[in-house]
């Protein structure tokens, strides 16, 4: 949404409300765009962080498998009775 500085006088708190609610309010000064109202955001506390980061690890953790031993990881291209590639 786009309004002029005369009109938003007028109606700043509405404007700042629907600014919070995520619409995009502008604001234009003789036809042209100054400003854009954009609500605060609260920035993220250590401990809520450290909670994401904890959650994330568990996850990981939780989907990781055990896999084949690297050492034997290309067996497959080699012959079993002389060693050479096949």
């Amino acid at each position: 949404m786009q309004i002029s500085l005369t009109e938003a006088k007028a109606q700043l708190t509405e404007l700042v409300r629907r600014a919070m609610a995520g619409d995009e309010v502008v604001l234009t000064r003789h036809g042209h765009a100054t400003v854009r109202l954009v609500p605060v955001r609260q920035p993220v506390s250590a401990d809520s962080r450290a909670a994401l980061i904890a959650s994330v690890r568990a996850s990981a953790a939780a989907k990781a498998s055990e896999g084949p031993d690297a050492a034997r990881s290309q067996d497959f291209l080699y012959d079993d009775a002389d060693g050479l590639p096949k």
